[in-house]
């Protein structure tokens, strides 16, 4: 099962009088990233690498450090925590030492990797929309069935009962149909609508 991670989390060392600053946050889409990124932009920084991967998606930036010295080992770094749905982003202040492509590689992957296990990690459930109804008789029992689970739901109310769309754990779809199926005695079916993978 993959792991995303709960809030965003910092850490900073120094290597040889170079400062590197590690970012790790948790992120659901592209736009996301870019946000991030903006947020973060630092003109003080030598260099700001990062990487990313939400589901099977990846890309990272070494950010003129030399090719694949600095974004890839980050992005190992992720991959190596079983993560995903996450950005990580580090800051380079040059300290006039240079590092080598090895030492730059071990210091990249070790700055995300140090700044990953600050983090809190939570198991990504797989999930699917449902939408199902009621009479608004029937409404009571359900609503308590609901909480009783702990599914989150949105309510509508209709002309002649209420309207759910509710996000379901594979495991919960079974048991909420034969339930929906017995207090409605067959009238209402519940519907899936999409699927998805949410954190």
């Amino acid at each position: 099962m993959p792991f995303t991670i709960c809030n965003i989390v910092e850490f900073e060392e120094e290597i040889k009088k170079s400062r590197f600053q590690g970012f790790a946050v948790p992120v659901q889409s592209e736009q996301e990233v870019k946000d991030f990124l903006t947020l973060k932009k630092d003109m003080t920084t030598t260099h700001q690498c990062w990487a990313w991967k939400i589901g099977h998606d990846v890309r990272f930036n070494d950010d003129g450090e030399p090719t694949g010295t600095a974004g890839r080992p980050i992005l190992a770094s992720i991959e190596g925590n079983d993560l995903t749905n996450v950005l990580v982003l580090v800051n380079r202040w040059f300290g006039g030492i240079k590092l080598g492509t090895g030492g730059l590689v071990r210091a990249y992957g070790g700055c995300a990797g140090q700044t990953l296990l600050r983090a809190e990690k939570i198991e990504l459930i797989p999930t699917k929309i449902a939408r199902l109804a009621c009479h608004f008789s029937e409404w009571a029992k359900l609503q308590y069935e609901l909480n009783q689970r702990n599914i989150q739901y949105i309510e509508h109310y209709v002309a002649d009962g209420v309207a759910l769309e509710c996000e379901l754990k594979l495991d919960h779809i079974e048991p909420l149909k034969l339930l929906l199926q017995d207090l409605t005695r067959g009238r209402q079916q519940l519907k899936i609508i999409e699927e998805q993978e949410h954190d």
